[in-house]
């Protein structure tokens, strides 16, 4: 007959200093069902010929470990040392000081987010960027909702709801998670109407396009992809000035939206908001988090009436965002009113922009102690040339020079092997295999001692 009388009851652990101090950590209900577990364990350990005080010794230990991998939270902190500045996996821009205090204090305090402090009655949440963003756009007028996805999504439906809408084929773009242009304007409620060809659209097939039946025209700017050779498309003033004469918006949506010449900071030059709408365009989309340098948004500038009927769509309440992400980007927008510390204070061009020569010089400070931590696991690292790139389909095949360690072991399987060591860290670090290693791309690593003491467990 098996002996559980080495075992405890749950009664005797909840009473021992050990189980006290667990339910003081994670409350009595939880720490009850792990051991329930856990005995139910030990109990099966001891039918099959178990020592059944060697288990009821290691008791103790394995709940505390299963509460505490219980507790920890899903959405956790991780190194990005992939080189993608904007990596939509793992969570797009860093947000400012300035935005990060700006989010706690409206997360803390009941916030006048539809009070109008000066007459006492009802206000708009959009009130709070609104002139920060025409400001900095030119536009007329201005509104955000949740991403960029529901700006694109509702103005269609504001707009062309019922009738056409006239866009390139070299234009009907696929990003990310499933968003394909032909789905959004199906969803929208808009027929799509597809002109010139993959490579080259010209002025003449949107006028040939146009019918009484039209009700936008669109121009998608093609962040995640380039065509390139023999190629041909309309620019935004041409295409402003068909749709003015046929009486018709032009919707120009610009995907990543940059409010400032990235040239400035050494890449390649990107069109801005303001340029877009200083062409003609009478409604301007573009995001929050990825070349703004914010949380995640939609931004929607330009004409005042346009403007006004997509905040008069029901769906806008649905697409509105809360009072968390308005404080963020409210801050992060007033950075752009400074735009000679911009680079100092905002964190994706502060990345984009590190000097080579200061990633390089990391790189070889790095390698020796970095080295010396992953000896015992049977993997070497020494200095790399490598290439960064933004991400988020902004200049997607640009990239820039960087700098970073090469982690190397034995086996084929030696990389993914690494990788896995290293995502399963307490502060997970996540790198990118390349040409048979791991590459840890220094360029948004900041401090040292973030990845010594992640590689130190600390």
């Amino acid at each position: 007959m098996p002996d559980f009388r080495a075992l405890p009851s749950a009664d005797q652990f909840l009473l021992s200093d050990c189980g006290a101090g667990l339910v003081a950590l994670h409350g009595r209900a939880q720490v009850l069902a792990a051991l329930r577990a856990r005995l139910d364990t030990a109990r099966q350990a001891i039918r099959a010929g178990g020592d059944g005080a060697k288990l009821a010794g290691a008791l103790a230990g394995e709940v505390a470990a299963d509460l505490a991998r219980a507790a920890r939270p899903g959405l956790r902190p991780v190194l990005n040392l992939t080189g993608t500045v904007l990596h939509t996996n793992l969570g797009r821009a860093l947000l400012a000081e300035e935005a990060i205090r700006a989010a706690a204090m409206a997360m803390a305090q009941p916030m006048a987010l539809e009070f109008d402090l000066d007459g006492g009655g009802r206000g708009q949440r959009d009130d709070h960027l609104r002139g920060l963003l025409c400001d900095l756009t030119g536009a007329e007028d201005a509104t955000v909702v949740n991403n960029n996805a529901a700006a694109v999504l509702i103005a269609l439906n504001t707009l062309a709801e019922g009738r056409e809408a006239i866009v390139s084929r070299g234009e009907l773009i696929e990003i990310g998670g499933a968003f394909r242009m032909p789905d959004i304007m199906t969803r929208a409620g808009t027929r799509l109407v597809e002109v010139g060809t993959t490579n080259r659209t010209h002025p003449s097939d949107y006028e040939t396009a146009l019918t009484d039946r039209t009700g936008l025209i669109l121009k998608v700017h093609c962040s995640n992809y380039r065509i390139e050779g023999f190629t041909a498309e309309v620019p935004a003033p041409r295409l402003a000035a068909i749709a003015r004469t046929a009486r018709v918006p032009l919707l120009n949506d610009l995907g990543s939206g940059s409010l400032v010449d990235l040239s400035a900071y050494g890449l390649r030059r990107e069109p801005t908001v303001a340029e877009a709408v200083a062409e003609g365009a009478d409604l301007v989309t573009f995001s929050g988090d990825k070349l703004l340098g914010g949380p995640q948004a939609g931004f929607i500038v330009g004409r005042r009436d346009l403007v006004a009927a997509i905040n008069r769509n029901p769906m806008k309440r649905a697409l509105r965002l809360d009072k968390i992400r308005i404080a963020a980007l409210e801050a992060t927008l007033r950075l752009y009113r400074d735009p000679d510390r911009l680079a100092e204070r905002l964190p994706t061009l502060r990345l984009l922009a590190r000097p080579l020569a200061e990633i390089a010089a990391q790189a070889a400070r790095l390698a020796p102690p970095v080295a010396a931590a992953l000896a015992p696991q049977g993997f070497a690292a020494a200095p790399c040339a490598c290439d960064s790139q933004i991400g988020s389909g902004a200049l997607p095949v640009d990239t820039i020079p960087s700098a970073g360690l090469r982690l190397t072991g034995p086996g084929g399987d030696a990389p993914d092997r690494l990788a896995a060591w290293l995502r399963a860290l307490p502060l997970p670090v996540i790198g990118r295999i390349h040409d048979g290693a791991l590459i840890l791309d220094l360029r948004c690593l900041e401090r040292d001692e973030a990845l010594l003491g992640a590689l130190a467990g600390t």
